[in-house]
This record gives structure tokens, C-alpha cells and sequence, in this order.
């Protein structure tokens, strides 16, 4: 690539006054100032040879001067003050002729600042596509991750740095029907390209679960419904159950516990010494001498929760040796009925199949290995090849979502964490609709509180492990801020709320905050990029996917305007009793 060259009569002003990152460039010529756009770029000369500094329009004012004006003056004119022609710049890094062997670095650091009276130019036609193919990272990679083509230049191709996207978590953020789900499929559709991608989608409503999303190197899941239930070898068909013991002593007592019973430290206490007692019992049953020293109520062991509940009924009605020959009431005796009641109910009920109603298969001490291989296995160790999982959740009860989730995510965190560094593989969670689940605000009930904390913890400490976070929503003001605090990536389409563009802004440092102006007027499928995985905040347009999400807007008008519209009521009704939609 041919090294930038800017010509002296390209010359669109000079520099008149210098502030840290922010400068006011006089621009003489009225016909030059009419050819500017705010946030467009300009290269300012530097103190240093070979090197300019990149800056983006911030404000274009033309103002009254505080000049006098001269004597003389024969034109009739004396009523006007004269005019200057003012450009706010934002500075944002510097463009090298050469560093190294390369050409045409840029670089997100400013070593000097410009003198007064330094020449600015403009950064377009050929400059611009040189520009803009300068801070792309195709060139880092074998297989490069694209995005779409820039705004300003839809020649020049916009790639992302995959590593940096990645390593440092994502936002994906836009209003309704403004090409979010596109864009999460353009960046799936490529990662399941790679030889040994790693990444899980969690699917809230079904969106990349239809016929249309579907390519070699993605796998399908979904949790059981009701018609799954006591089928063996669910696995091998992408249905997933979560047995009851993967859930930690807290989880179940967040579902099962009502703290405001006067009898809940007891049931609390009874509960936790009967299921660490089935655990190690499950243990000795089997043979075990490997787990049995270093078991906790924590501890991932199988256990028969009809066991729990025949002992918790056995306390509840217990009656010891006593003064007379009736004997007297057990410790317990009454006060584990309404904890065995609620235990009872949630194991009963067949929307909770898929964690209370587990066959044999699932049983099993191995089964946890196979489910963490199916999940996290990358596509070269993966049965079939498939380094994209969708996880589909849509038929899970809206008020255990959050710990469902959460349970799902802890389980891969910490499998990840307990893995050699020599073997720990990256894998990256895409958390679609995430604030349902990883909210600013919980209600405080227990399970939506644990779930949240799963997400913090990856947050914080997912990056040690290989443990990348993709957070994707439409409302980001909603969004818990300990997360979003730790992603240092943001790609955001449209966004006509005040309070999510406030959360955008609230990211960008004070001298860019003027970039998310844009953020209300972005057309479908255009987003504003910020962060570490793109040199320089840019808008860009997403590139249509390949594979397409059922996310498509439904035509209102249209529809009700046609005669051969279709409906069924009758099937919905039936697949609400069922609770499946298969």
C-alpha cells in the first residue's frame, strides 16, 4: 500500500488553538467548509516528521468575528462583521508513514500534539479507503472476522479484531427492529467457520432455532419440554435435561425455601444434612474412593430426590421415646409439612421436568462429563464438527429463567476454571435478550440474585479463563452495570431511548461522547463501533448474514390487508396445554 500523501493545496485550514485532545482549526475558504460533515475525519500535520495526527469533526460553526474591521471601506458593508470559519476537532490517534516494515500505521495514541498554524487536511476519496483498510486487522489472521463495509467508505471493508472482541467481552445493543439479530448472526455464521471455534448462544425465544438458521459447524439444543420426559439418551438428540443435583445448596433453597416461615432455618438445616447424606450414600453404593474424602453439599454427585423427600416426610412425622407410653413429638415433627409441600410441587411439575423428572441416563456420575463435552467441546473434538451451540430456552418458565441460565453458565465457568491452562480451550457465551437474565435491578427473590452473580463472576474473572462475554439486548439501560462495566467492545445499532443512549455515552471518553449523537438516526443495519476490537470508533453497515434469524418484524398493515392470511388458534391452544410447540 502506497504510503499517504497530502498535498499543500489540499489544504482545508490551519490549526488556531490547541486544548490536550481538542483543537480549533480556521478555515479560510467558505467552499471548503461546505464540503465538511461532523464526524468525519481529518489528518493534522504533526511536530514530528512521517507521522500525522487522525482527528474526527466534532463541531462545524461559522461565526461573527472579534475583529475590527479595516477603515475605508468603500463597499457599503459596515453593517456586517466580518465572518470565521471554525472546525472542532476531536483528536484520536496518530498515522505513521512507516513503523517497522509496515506502511501506513495507525496508532490509538497521541505522542505529540499539532504547533499553530499547523495544515489540516481532509481524509477522503482514495485516502479514505487507504484510511480505512489501514485500521481494519484483516491482515492479523488467516480467516479475519468481518463485519460489513464503513459508512463513510462503503468500499473499504470493516473487520473487527477477533482476539479483542473477544478477550475483552461485547455489548450488542439496538433498538427493535433495528438489525440486531442480523448482526449477531453475521458474527455467528463466521465463527463457526473457524477449525476450532467454541461459543454458546443462549436462544430466549427461539430466534436462531428455525429451519433458516442452520450451517455446518452450528449444533442445536434445546432444554425438554413435557414430551421429552423419561426418554433415555436425550443428549444425542439436542435435548437437554439439567437434573436437580447440579443445582448448589442455595439454588434449591432459593426455588424451595420460604424465609419467611418461622420453621426455615430447620427446613434449611434438615434439607442440607438429607442431601449430603444421599450424596455420599450414592458415593458408597457405586464404589467410589475418589470423590467420597472431599464431598460438599455443593459437590455435582447424583442423588434420588424421592429418597429426600420419603426422609423429610419420615421427620416430619416422627415420634421418639417420651415420658409416657404415646412418646412424644420428634425435633422436626410439623415443621418440614409446607417445605415438603413446595418440594413436592416444583418435582411435580412438568414445566420443571427437565431439572425434577430425570430418567436413569441422567442418573449417572458420567453424565456430566458427556453434557460439559457436548457443550464446550470445540469443532475438531466435537462429534459433529459443531463449534456453534444455540441453546434454545424458549419454552423455560419465565420465573426460573434467570437461574437456569445462570446454572447453565456457572457450570461451564467452572469446569473451564478447573481445567489445566495447558488444555483450557476459550469459549465465548452470547447472551441474547440479557436483560432478562442479567437485569440491573433483581427482584430479590433468591434465584434471580444467584443467577446475576454467575454473570458478575464471569465478568470479572472469565478472561483468566477463557471465558469471553457476549452481552446482546435491546434495552442496555436495563443491563446490570457490574457487567457492562467490564466490556470493553460496544457495537450499537439504533437506539431511540434517552436512557440506553446514556449508557453508550457514559462508555466513550468526554471528548468522543459527541460520536453517540448519531445513535437515534443510525439507519437498519448500521451501528456505531466502539472499543478495543476496532482502532477507532466507526459506524459501519452490517452486512446481510447468509443465515437469517426468525427475528424478521412482522407487516401489520400488510397482513391485515390481505385476504389469505392464516391463522391457528385451535394448534396454539393445543401447544399451550402440551407446553411444546414440537
Amino acid at each position: 500500500m502506497a504510503i499517504f500523501t497530502f498535498e499543500d493545496n489540499s489544504s482545508i485550514g490551519t490549526v488556531f488553538s490547541v486544548d490536550t485532545a481538542t483543537l480549533i482549526i480556521k478555515v479560510d475558504e467558505l467552499d471548503k467548509l461546505r464540503k465538511l460533515q461532523v464526524n468525519h475525519l481529518v489528518a493534522i500535520q504533526s511536530s514530528k516528521a512521517g507521522q500525522h495526527l487522525i482527528g474526527i469533526i466534532n463541531r462545524i460553526t461559522r461565526k461573527a468575528s472579534d475583529e475590527e474591521q479595516p477603515a475605508g471601506d468603500n463597499l457599503g458593508l459596515n453593517n456586517f462583521l466580518f465572518t470565521e470559519n471554525i472546525l472542532k476537532v476531536n483528536l484520536i490517534g496518530t498515522l505513521l508513514n512507516k513503523h517497522g516494515e509496515k506502511k501506513n500505521v495507525f496508532k490509538r495514541t497521541l505522542d505529540t500534539v499539532p504547533e499553530i498554524e499547523a495544515k489540516c487536511f481532509p481524509i477522503d476519496g482514495e485516502n479514505i479507503t487507504k484510511f480505512m483498510q489501514t485500521i481494519s486487522t484483516k491482515e492479523n489472521y488467516k480467516i479475519p472476522l468481518s463485519i460489513g463495509k464503513y459508512s463513510i467508505d462503503e468500499n473499504a471493508e470493516a473487520f473487527l479484531d477477533g482476539d479483542k472482541l473477544f478477550q475483552r467481552h461485547a455489548v450488542i445493543v439496538g433498538s427493535t427492529g433495528s438489525g440486531k439479530s442480523w448482526c449477531v448472526a453475521k458474527i455467528i455464521e463466521q465463527i463457526a467457520k473457524l477449525p476450532m471455534a467454541n461459543s454458546i448462544l443462549f436462544d430466549i425465544h427461539g430466534e436462531y432455532s428455525g429451519e433458516n438458521f442452520k450451517a455446518d459447524g452450528i449444533q442445536h439444543f434445546r432444554i425438554a419440554n413435557p414430551s421429552d420426559l423419561g426418554r433415555r439418551g436425550n443428549l444425542a438428540n439436542g435435548v437437554l435435561m439439567l437434573p436437580y443435583w447440579l443445582l448448589t445448596y442455595e439454588e434449591m433453597l432459593a426455588m424451595l425455601l420460604d424465609r419467611s416461615d418461622s420453621n426455615a432455618p430447620n427446613q434449611a438445616m434438615v434439607f442440607s444434612r438429607t442431601v449430603y447424606t444421599e450424596k455420599r450414600d450414592y458415593l458408597t453404593s457405586i464404589g467410589d474412593e475418589l470423590f467420597v474424602d472431599n464431598l460438599t453439599i455443593d459437590s455435582p454427585i447424583p442423588y434420588k430426590l424421592e429418597t429426600v423427600l420419603d426422609e423429610l416426610k419420615r421427620l416430619d412425622t416422627e415420634r421418639v421415646a417420651g415420658s409416657t407410653s404415646a412418646g412424644k413429638n420428634g425435633d422436626f415433627n410439623g415443621k418440614l409439612s409446607r417445605f415438603i409441600q413446595r418440594l413436592e410441587a416444583k418435582k411435580d411439575d412438568k414445566r420443571l421436568g427437565f431439572l425434577f423428572q430425570i430418567s436413569e441416563d441422567e442418573l449417572q456420575l458420567d453424565w456430566l462429563s458427556d453434557f460439559c463435552s457436548a457443550l464446550m467441546h470445540g469443532s475438531e473434538l466435537n462429534g459433529k464438527k459443531s463449534g456453534v451451540k444455540i441453546l434454545d430456552f424458549s419454552e423455560v418458565p419465565s420465573d426460573i429463567l434467570p437461574l437456569v441460565i445462570g446454572l447453565v453458565a456457572r457450570i461451564i465457568f467452572t469446569v473451564q476454571q478447573w481445567t489445566t491452562k495447558e488444555n483450557q480451550h476459550p469459549i465465548c457465551l452470547l447472551c441474547d435478550e440479557a436483560h432478562l437474565y442479567i437485569p440491573e435491578r433483581t427482584n430479590q427473590d433468591g434465584a434471580s440474585e444467584l443467577g446475576l452473580k454467575s454473570f458478575e463472576r464471569i465478568a470479572k474473572e472469565g478472561r483468566k479463563y477463557g471465558v469471553s462475554l457476549t452481552v446482546i439486548s435491546q434495552r442496555p439501560a436495563e443491563v446490570n452495570r457490574t457487567v457492562l462495566s467490564q466490556c470493553n467492545n460496544f457495537i450499537s445499532l439504533r437506539l431511540s431511548n434517552s436512557e440506553d443512549q446514556a449508557v453508550i455515552k457514559r462508555l466513550l471518553p468526554d471528548n468522543l461522547v459527541g460520536l453517540t449523537e448519531v445513535l437515534p438516526i443510525l439507519d437498519i443495519g448500521e451501528a456505531l463501533i466502539v472499543g478495543d476490537a476496532s482502532l477507532l470508533p466507526t459506524r459501519v453497515l452490517i452486512s446481510e448474514p447468509t443465515i437469517k434469524p426468525d427475528s424478521a418484524t412482522i407487516k401489520f398493515w400488510r397482513q391485515w390487508s390481505s385476504k389469505d392470511a392464516t391463522q391457528s388458534i385451535e394448534n396454539a391452544v393445543i401447544a399451550l396445554r402440551k407446553q411444546s410447540k414440537f
